[in-house]
Protein backbone atom coordinates (compact mmCIF):
# COMPACT_ATOMS: atom_id res chain seq x y z
CA UNK A 1 0.00 0.00 0.00
CA UNK A 2 1.12 3.83 -0.78
CA UNK A 3 2.43 5.52 2.22
CA UNK A 4 -0.08 8.17 3.78
CA UNK A 5 1.67 11.53 2.58
CA UNK A 6 -1.15 13.57 3.68
CA UNK A 7 -3.21 14.21 6.68
CA UNK A 8 -6.91 13.59 4.53
CA UNK A 9 -8.05 11.32 2.70
CA UNK A 10 -10.84 13.69 0.49
CA UNK A 11 -9.71 17.39 0.11
CA UNK A 12 -11.26 20.19 -1.29
CA UNK A 13 -10.84 23.64 -2.05
CA UNK A 14 -13.63 25.83 -1.23
CA UNK A 15 -15.28 29.71 -0.29
CA UNK A 16 -17.38 28.78 2.38
CA UNK A 17 -21.29 29.80 2.57
CA UNK A 18 -20.67 32.19 5.62
CA UNK A 19 -19.95 35.03 3.57
CA UNK A 20 -16.30 34.73 4.18
CA UNK A 21 -13.81 35.73 1.36
CA UNK A 22 -10.71 33.49 2.82
CA UNK A 23 -10.58 30.84 0.27
CA UNK A 24 -9.93 26.80 2.72
CA UNK A 25 -9.46 23.79 2.88
CA UNK A 26 -12.04 20.63 4.21
CA UNK A 27 -12.36 17.21 4.35
CA UNK A 28 -16.09 16.67 2.78
CA UNK A 29 -18.46 15.15 5.30
CA UNK A 30 -20.21 12.09 3.46
CA UNK A 31 -22.94 9.62 4.82
CA UNK A 32 -21.16 7.00 2.48
CA UNK A 33 -18.39 6.30 0.09
CA UNK A 34 -19.93 6.30 -2.62
CA UNK A 35 -21.28 9.81 -2.11
CA UNK A 36 -17.89 11.16 -3.15
CA UNK A 37 -19.46 11.20 -6.67
CA UNK A 38 -21.75 13.50 -6.14
CA UNK A 39 -19.32 16.00 -4.03
CA UNK A 40 -19.79 18.84 -6.95
CA UNK A 41 -23.54 18.28 -7.16
CA UNK A 42 -23.96 18.84 -3.66
CA UNK A 43 -22.18 21.71 -3.53
CA UNK A 44 -23.35 22.89 -6.38
CA UNK A 45 -26.66 22.85 -4.42
CA UNK A 46 -25.82 23.96 -1.22
CA UNK A 47 -25.66 20.84 0.93
CA UNK A 48 -21.69 19.93 0.85
CA UNK A 49 -20.55 20.16 4.28
CA UNK A 50 -16.61 19.58 4.93
CA UNK A 51 -14.44 19.34 8.13
CA UNK A 52 -12.74 22.47 7.73
CA UNK A 53 -8.24 21.42 7.53
CA UNK A 54 -5.63 24.19 9.03
CA UNK A 55 -2.49 24.49 7.11
CA UNK A 56 -1.45 26.42 4.61
CA UNK A 57 -0.95 24.07 1.79
CA UNK A 58 -2.59 20.42 0.81
CA UNK A 59 0.54 18.96 2.69
CA UNK A 60 0.05 20.79 6.13
CA UNK A 61 -3.58 20.87 5.77
CA UNK A 62 -5.00 18.85 9.38
CA UNK A 63 -8.41 18.36 10.10
CA UNK A 64 -10.06 20.60 13.10
CA UNK A 65 -13.62 19.94 14.47
CA UNK A 66 -14.95 22.83 12.80
CA UNK A 67 -17.88 21.56 10.53
CA UNK A 68 -18.79 24.36 7.12
CA UNK A 69 -20.78 24.39 4.39
CA UNK A 70 -19.39 24.90 0.84
CA UNK A 71 -20.81 28.16 -0.63
CA UNK A 72 -17.92 28.13 -3.85
CA UNK A 73 -16.37 24.91 -4.76
CA UNK A 74 -12.95 25.54 -6.35
CA UNK A 75 -10.37 23.15 -7.74
CA UNK A 76 -7.77 21.10 -5.67
CA UNK A 77 -4.49 22.90 -6.61
CA UNK A 78 -3.65 26.45 -7.48
CA UNK A 79 -1.68 27.18 -10.23
CA UNK A 80 1.53 28.46 -8.52
CA UNK A 81 1.73 25.12 -6.45
CA UNK A 82 1.82 22.76 -9.62
CA UNK A 83 5.92 23.03 -10.41
CA UNK A 84 4.57 21.27 -13.79
CA UNK A 85 2.07 18.84 -15.91
CA UNK A 86 3.64 15.63 -17.54
CA UNK A 87 0.96 14.28 -19.81
CA UNK A 88 0.84 11.06 -21.35
CA UNK A 89 -0.47 10.45 -24.88
CA UNK A 90 -2.12 7.33 -26.07
CA UNK A 91 -2.08 5.20 -22.89
CA UNK A 92 -5.81 3.77 -23.34
CA UNK A 93 -6.27 0.96 -25.54
CA UNK A 94 -9.22 1.61 -27.10
CA UNK A 95 -7.96 5.43 -27.88
CA UNK A 96 -4.73 3.97 -29.35
CA UNK A 97 -6.31 1.57 -31.20
CA UNK A 98 -8.92 4.32 -32.73
CA UNK A 99 -6.12 6.20 -33.84
CA UNK A 100 -4.81 2.86 -36.09
CA UNK A 101 -1.68 2.96 -33.77
CA UNK A 102 0.23 0.08 -32.38
CA UNK A 103 0.07 -0.56 -28.90
CA UNK A 104 3.69 1.49 -27.29
CA UNK A 105 5.88 -0.29 -26.04
CA UNK A 106 6.60 2.55 -23.79
CA UNK A 107 5.26 5.77 -22.69
CA UNK A 108 5.19 9.34 -25.20
CA UNK A 109 5.52 12.02 -22.24
CA UNK A 110 4.85 15.82 -22.94
CA UNK A 111 4.29 18.45 -20.65
CA UNK A 112 1.96 21.42 -19.50
CA UNK A 113 3.03 24.65 -17.85
CA UNK A 114 2.03 25.96 -14.14
CA UNK A 115 -0.85 28.16 -15.72
CA UNK A 116 -2.96 25.55 -17.03
CA UNK A 117 -4.38 24.71 -13.99
CA UNK A 118 -8.07 25.70 -13.71
CA UNK A 119 -10.28 25.71 -11.56
CA UNK A 120 -13.38 23.06 -11.18
CA UNK A 121 -16.44 25.34 -12.81
CA UNK A 122 -14.49 27.84 -14.21
CA UNK A 123 -14.54 29.18 -17.28
CA UNK A 124 -11.89 27.81 -19.44
CA UNK A 125 -10.49 30.64 -21.98
CA UNK A 126 -10.07 29.37 -25.82
CA UNK A 127 -7.61 32.07 -27.39
CA UNK A 128 -8.57 32.90 -31.07
CA UNK A 129 -5.85 30.93 -32.18
CA UNK A 130 -6.80 27.82 -30.62
CA UNK A 131 -10.98 27.61 -31.86
CA UNK A 132 -10.84 25.77 -34.93
CA UNK A 133 -10.56 22.40 -33.46
CA UNK A 134 -10.98 22.80 -29.65
CA UNK A 135 -11.17 19.21 -28.15
CA UNK A 136 -11.47 17.76 -24.82
CA UNK A 137 -9.37 14.79 -22.93
CA UNK A 138 -10.89 13.36 -19.60
CA UNK A 139 -8.05 11.95 -17.96
CA UNK A 140 -7.12 10.37 -14.06
CA UNK A 141 -4.38 12.94 -12.74
CA UNK A 142 -1.66 11.79 -10.75
CA UNK A 143 -0.04 14.37 -7.70
CA UNK A 144 3.35 13.60 -6.89
CA UNK A 145 3.71 13.83 -2.74
CA UNK A 146 7.38 14.06 -2.71
CA UNK A 147 10.63 14.31 -4.85
CA UNK A 148 11.10 11.57 -6.88
CA UNK A 149 14.05 9.98 -8.97
CA UNK A 150 15.09 6.46 -10.85
CA UNK A 151 12.06 4.81 -8.71
CA UNK A 152 11.07 1.60 -9.22
CA UNK A 153 7.55 0.99 -10.27
CA UNK A 154 7.48 -1.67 -6.85
CA UNK A 155 8.14 1.51 -4.89
CA UNK A 156 6.44 4.11 -6.84
CA UNK A 157 3.36 4.66 -5.28
CA UNK A 158 5.24 5.35 -1.82
CA UNK A 159 6.02 9.13 -3.87
CA UNK A 160 1.78 9.41 -4.61
CA UNK A 161 -0.40 11.63 -2.51
CA UNK A 162 -3.29 11.47 -4.41
CA UNK A 163 -5.20 11.76 -7.67
CA UNK A 164 -8.22 13.55 -9.18
CA UNK A 165 -9.82 14.29 -12.52
CA UNK A 166 -8.47 16.55 -15.01
CA UNK A 167 -9.58 17.93 -18.87
CA UNK A 168 -6.75 17.49 -21.47
CA UNK A 169 -8.22 20.58 -23.31
CA UNK A 170 -6.16 20.05 -26.80
CA UNK A 171 -6.62 22.40 -29.92
CA UNK A 172 -6.19 19.83 -32.92
CA UNK A 173 -4.76 21.49 -35.53
CA UNK A 174 -2.21 23.05 -33.43
CA UNK A 175 -1.42 19.62 -32.68
CA UNK A 176 -1.39 17.84 -36.07
CA UNK A 177 -2.06 20.14 -38.83
CA UNK A 178 1.26 20.29 -41.04
CA UNK A 179 0.77 23.61 -41.74
CA UNK A 180 0.84 24.89 -38.13
CA UNK A 181 2.41 22.03 -36.19
CA UNK A 182 5.03 21.37 -38.71
CA UNK A 183 6.03 18.20 -39.96
CA UNK A 184 6.05 16.06 -37.10
CA UNK A 185 2.52 16.24 -34.54
CA UNK A 186 3.51 18.31 -31.47
CA UNK A 187 1.40 18.41 -28.79
CA UNK A 188 2.65 20.56 -25.82
CA UNK A 189 1.97 24.38 -27.68
CA UNK A 190 -1.30 22.69 -28.46
CA UNK A 191 -2.15 21.97 -25.28
CA UNK A 192 -0.42 24.76 -23.21
CA UNK A 193 -2.70 27.32 -23.49
CA UNK A 194 -3.86 28.87 -19.94
CA UNK A 195 -6.11 26.93 -18.20
CA UNK A 196 -6.55 23.96 -20.43
CA UNK A 197 -5.49 21.87 -17.34
CA UNK A 198 -9.13 22.19 -14.85
CA UNK A 199 -8.69 19.50 -12.23
CA UNK A 200 -11.87 18.63 -9.56
CA UNK A 201 -13.84 18.32 -8.03
CA UNK A 202 -11.00 16.84 -5.24
CA UNK A 203 -8.28 14.68 -4.40
CA UNK A 204 -8.70 11.83 -3.17
CA UNK A 205 -5.40 10.31 -0.82
CA UNK A 206 -3.53 6.91 -2.57
CA UNK A 207 -4.09 5.62 0.53
CA UNK A 208 -7.42 5.59 -0.02
CA UNK A 209 -7.22 4.65 -3.66
CA UNK A 210 -4.23 2.87 -3.76
CA UNK A 211 -2.95 2.40 -7.58
CA UNK A 212 -5.87 3.91 -8.78
CA UNK A 213 -7.10 0.33 -10.80
CA UNK A 214 -10.77 -0.04 -11.77
CA UNK A 215 -12.26 3.30 -11.40
CA UNK A 216 -14.46 4.12 -14.25
CA UNK A 217 -14.25 7.14 -16.14
CA UNK A 218 -16.78 9.24 -18.25
CA UNK A 219 -16.32 12.13 -20.43
CA UNK A 220 -19.71 14.52 -21.47
CA UNK A 221 -20.28 17.38 -23.00
CA UNK A 222 -23.47 19.45 -22.83
CA UNK A 223 -24.70 15.91 -20.88
CA UNK A 224 -24.07 13.71 -24.03
CA UNK A 225 -21.66 10.80 -23.06
CA UNK A 226 -18.41 10.93 -25.57
CA UNK A 227 -16.20 8.97 -23.39
CA UNK A 228 -16.95 6.05 -21.33
CA UNK A 229 -14.00 3.38 -19.86
CA UNK A 230 -12.26 1.87 -16.58
CA UNK A 231 -9.06 2.95 -15.44
CA UNK A 232 -7.89 -0.76 -15.64
CA UNK A 233 -7.76 -0.05 -19.79
CA UNK A 234 -4.63 1.74 -19.20
CA UNK A 235 -1.65 0.34 -20.89
CA UNK A 236 0.82 1.71 -18.48
CA UNK A 237 -0.64 2.14 -14.91
CA UNK A 238 0.32 4.49 -12.37
CA UNK A 239 3.14 3.07 -10.75
CA UNK A 240 4.61 2.00 -14.23
CA UNK A 241 4.25 5.53 -15.67
CA UNK A 242 6.26 6.92 -12.47
CA UNK A 243 9.01 4.95 -12.57
CA UNK A 244 9.22 5.51 -16.58
CA UNK A 245 9.03 9.47 -15.86
CA UNK A 246 11.38 9.49 -12.93
CA UNK A 247 14.57 8.16 -15.10
CA UNK A 248 16.95 10.49 -14.99
CA UNK A 249 14.61 13.49 -13.85
CA UNK A 250 13.11 14.40 -10.44
CA UNK A 251 9.47 14.30 -10.30
CA UNK A 252 9.16 17.34 -7.74
CA UNK A 253 6.61 17.20 -4.83
CA UNK A 254 3.21 18.65 -6.04
CA UNK A 255 4.02 17.83 -9.55
CA UNK A 256 1.07 16.17 -11.54
CA UNK A 257 1.04 13.44 -14.25
CA UNK A 258 -1.78 13.18 -16.71
CA UNK A 259 -2.53 9.54 -17.69
CA UNK A 260 -3.91 9.90 -20.98
CA UNK A 261 -7.71 9.81 -22.18
CA UNK A 262 -9.60 6.96 -23.89
CA UNK A 263 -11.29 6.91 -27.36
CA UNK A 264 -14.11 9.39 -27.81
CA UNK A 265 -12.68 12.48 -28.25
CA UNK A 266 -14.04 14.85 -30.37
CA UNK A 267 -11.18 14.52 -32.97
CA UNK A 268 -12.08 11.31 -33.80
CA UNK A 269 -15.85 11.46 -34.19
CA UNK A 270 -17.79 10.69 -37.57
CA UNK A 271 -18.35 13.32 -38.23
CA UNK A 272 -15.76 15.36 -36.03
CA UNK A 273 -17.39 17.07 -33.64
CA UNK A 274 -14.87 20.06 -31.72
CA UNK A 275 -16.33 21.88 -28.87
CA UNK A 276 -17.80 24.95 -29.51
CA UNK A 277 -18.57 28.48 -27.38
CA UNK A 278 -20.24 27.91 -24.18
CA UNK A 279 -19.92 24.24 -24.26
CA UNK A 280 -20.10 22.08 -20.83
CA UNK A 281 -17.65 19.61 -20.39
CA UNK A 282 -17.29 17.06 -17.56
CA UNK A 283 -14.93 14.44 -16.61
CA UNK A 284 -16.31 12.04 -14.18
CA UNK A 285 -14.01 9.34 -12.21
CA UNK A 286 -15.67 6.86 -9.72
CA UNK A 287 -14.52 7.74 -6.12
CA UNK A 288 -13.39 11.07 -7.54
CA UNK A 289 -16.29 12.75 -8.59
CA UNK A 290 -17.32 15.26 -11.73
CA UNK A 291 -15.20 18.46 -13.09
CA UNK A 292 -17.41 21.02 -15.08
CA UNK A 293 -15.84 23.66 -16.92
CA UNK A 294 -17.50 25.70 -19.79
CA UNK A 295 -15.44 26.63 -22.76
CA UNK A 296 -15.22 30.50 -23.24
CA UNK A 297 -14.07 31.73 -26.87
CA UNK A 298 -12.55 34.82 -26.42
Amino acid sequence: MPSRLVAWDRLVRYIPSSGEAEIRYGEPLLEKDSDVDSIAQLAQDGKLQVKMLEGQDIWSARPTDRVETVGQLLGPLEAGTVPIIRCIGLNYKTHILETGRPLPTCPTVFTKPSPSVADHGEDIPIPKIAQEQCDYEGELVVLIGKDAKNVSATDALQYVAGYTAGNDVSARDWQREVGKAGPVPQWTFSKSFDKYAPLGPCLVASHVLGDAHGLSLKTFVNGELRQNTNTSDLCFGVAKLVEFCSQGQTLQKGSLIMTGTPGGVGLFMKPQAFLKDGDLVEVEIGKIGRVSNHMKFE
